[in-house]
């Protein structure tokens, strides 16, 4: 075997463990005290309840496409529609949506990016992520 196709075989290891390891770590970091440990991270509004980690915002566009990364050319995961009001994980800077390049990470439903551009926050700032 050459030291080349042995260097390959480690690296491959060194992967495939990183991946076991970030796989079992994966449910103890989901928990993170935030839901009511039943495996709901309590972040949607279900029965009229809002979790007060979260900040909240309506939308303003009259659809408003949300997406798996904060740019527009990633996948459409779903769409929100005028004054939907959406919770707000966080914020991070993403690609500039007509002079605005904030991103919210949206966790109702699905976890989706919107731009901030058509999301007016209601009360505190999100925190950034």
């Amino acid at each position: 075997m050459s030291l080349r196709s042995s260097l390959i075989r480690l690296a491959t290891a060194a992967a495939v463990g990183v991946l076991v390891t970030s796989v079992a770590a994966g449910p103890a970091l989901a928990d993170d005290g935030w839901g009511d440990g039943d495996g709901d991270p309590g972040f949607g509004q279900e029965g009229g309840h809002h979790n007060d980690r979260l900040a909240r915002g309506v939308v303003t566009a009259e659809t408003l496409f949300l997406r798996s990364a904060p740019n527009r050319g990633s996948q459409v995961i779903r769409v929100a529609h005028r004054d939907d009001v959406v919770s707000i994980f966080c914020k991070t800077t993403g690609q500039s949506v007509q002079g605005d390049n904030l991103w919210y990470l949206l966790p109702d439903g699905t976890w989706a990016w919107g731009a901030a551009r058509y999301i007016d926050v209601i009360g505190r700032a999100p925190r950034w992520c």
